[in-house]
């Protein structure tokens, strides 16, 4: 099971914060260091000292860090043209010595998209738009060099693109796609992913959508194995109860929610859930959502306490 920590910085967390956790990430030995693509606060936080863009920040930890995987959950297909989001992530990819992973959504949160400017279309004009993103993004990536690639959509067109640069990652880096739409979701995942994520879902209704993804896989040729099933869990661990409690009330959370909807307690209940995850999904990575970035006793804990028994 691959352990990912996966922060929330548009909650309020400059890019000294991120480094510092995302250093902790690699120093603690787990997987990977991913961070939301949000340009606005959720919740009742102060946001401060304001957003930090996702591939700014993944760039610069791309040269302070050396071994832990860097990505978005989930980059919003409202926010950059394809061209220059592919531009970007290989030229981060490059950075980083070919540690880049690439997580791609519609786009939903409207506040941020009025806040800021951003067009958000109609759900179906909207995954029209990132059908087209998912496609010029992966074939500007595999475009042999010394080629052109072109596009003709009805939101984008590309004519006789060099398609550079190329990204370190042959032939590309991993797509991670996620969401709980039954038709349109799995049919993309089927056509561009590597990974599929579901967040704070149930394993009941995790399991229902890997299926409908595993179908959608079978009906165009591919093998469902050669997609990676995850999912994404906020954390509040603790050695006891009162540790428990402490690390829900930083986050504003309650103590018994979050050991419904997430996971929540100590770390020999932590493993078991895990275990019935795995028992119940098939995942075989976990990202954790660690929402109070200036606690690394928690990430030492996990790393010591449940990561070593997985």
């Amino acid at each position: 099971m691959d352990l990912r920590i996966f922060t929330e910085p548009q909650q309020g967390a400059s890019y000294d914060d991120l480094l510092r956790v995302a250093k902790a990430t690699e120093d603690a030995g787990f997987d990977a260091f991913f961070r939301s693509d949000h340009y606005l606060k959720m919740g009742e936080v102060s946001g401060l000292p304001g957003p930090t863009d996702a591939w700014i920040t993944l760039a610069g930890l791309a040269r302070e860090t050396s071994r832990i995987r860097l990505g978005t959950l989930v980059t919003a297909a409202t926010f950059r043209h394809p061209s220059q989001l592919a531009i970007s992530v290989a030229q981060v990819d490059q950075m980083s010595g070919g540690r880049i992973e690439l997580g791609l959504g519609s786009g939903w949160y409207d506040a941020e998209h009025t806040a800021y400017g951003f067009a958000l279309p109609e759900i179906k004009e909207r995954f029209d738009l990132y059908s087209e993103q998912l496609e010029i993004v992966t074939g500007l990536w595999e475009t042999p060099v010394g080629e052109t690639f072109s596009f003709e959509g009805e939101h984008y067109r590309l004519a006789d693109s060099p398609a550079l640069p190329k990204p370190a990652q042959s032939p590309r880096p991993p797509v991670i796609i996620g969401g709980g739409g039954k038709k349109r979701t799995p049919a993309l995942a089927a056509r561009f992913a590597d990974e599929f994520n579901l967040p704070f879902v149930s394993p009941e209704i995790a399991k229902a959508q890997f299926e409908r993804v595993d179908a959608a896989a079978t009906a165009i040729g591919r093998d469902p194995k050669g997609i990676l099933k995850s999912v994404a869990q906020v954390v509040a661990i603790g050695k006891d109860d009162a540790e428990v409690a402490r690390r829900a009330a930083a986050i504003g959370r309650d103590v018994a929610e979050l050991r419904e909807n997430g996971l929540a307690g100590t770390p020999a209940e932590i493993v078991d859930k895990i275990g019935h995850w795995r028992e119940e999904t098939g995942i075989t990575r976990l990202y954790l959502q660690v929402l109070d970035l200036s606690d690394l006793d928690h990430l030492d804990l996990i790393a010591s306490e449940i990561a070593s028994q997985l």
